[in-house]
């Protein structure tokens, strides 16, 4: 009685599980699907498998172009992709080269979709169209110093945010625009909700609360932390 009780809880357990993919960790990630308990995991695990993140890309329709490695050392780009612009996400970057990691890409999907654009709609009564980028790819060490680290920029695995266009026309700016004196500014509140609904879709993810040298742009990488992610 006991093993047919407890094999009755498996297939239950396995029944829900297929109707609510979102929380099963074995089930691939649907960028556009809801948001569950094992989605920051399955965002995550993208990091490190270059073939499944395409693969998710592909699962949503977004279009992008594989591009070849480029660079040498510690600036060498093993993955990187141009996504296509796309107007109904409101993942239109201004400039439009981008030839980021595809798990940054891929991140970038799901948070305009599940954080940022819901944001916009309860703060600013307008849906997002486009996205002003400082870039992703530039081969130096974290803040620009002579040694230490290097940045995942370093690899186009991170990108630089640095405002968004509503569809009504308004243009948001970090630097204008994050008020840290008006917290609660819809505008102000907007940036903050994008920055905080990034910090567990994103490995780092900077903002002007962290240093000078953020005072004008959310920076946005899929570094491989195996503690979670680094948000400020």
């Amino acid at each position: 009685m006991i093993l047919l009780g407890l094999l009755a809880l498996l297939a239950g357990a396995h029944g829900w599980f297929k109707a609510h993919p979102e929380h099963d960790p074995r089930a691939p990630l649907d960028l556009d699907g809801p948001e569950g308990w094992a989605t920051s995991t399955k965002l995550a695990a993208l990091r490190g498998d270059a073939a499944m993140c395409r693969k998710a890309l592909e699962r949503v329709g977004v279009e992008f172009t594989s591009l070849a490695p480029a660079g040498e050392g510690a600036c060498r780009r093993e993955d990187r992709l141009r996504i296509a612009g796309s107007e109904e996400r409101g993942l239109v970057l201004t400039p439009a080269i981008n030839e980021a990691s595809c798990p940054v890409n891929a991140a970038m999907v799901w948070w305009m979709r599940h954080r940022v654009q819901p944001a916009a709609e309860e703060s600013l009564g307008s849906r997002v169209a486009s996205l002003q980028q400082l870039g992703t790819y530039s081969c130096r060490r974290v803040n620009g110093a002579s040694t230490g680290g290097w940045s995942e920029h370093a690899t186009a695995n991170a990108i630089d945010i640095s405002g968004f266009t509503l569809e009504d026309g308004r243009v948001l700016t970090l630097t204008e625009d994050w008020s840290s004196d008006e917290p609660q500014d819809p505008e102000a509140a907007f940036l903050r909700a994008a920055r905080n609904g990034a910090c567990d879709v994103f490995g780092t993810v900077l903002s002007p609360e962290y240093n000078a040298l953020h005072a004008d742009h959310l920076h946005l990488d899929q570094a491989a932390r195996g503690y979670g992610s680094y948000c400020r």
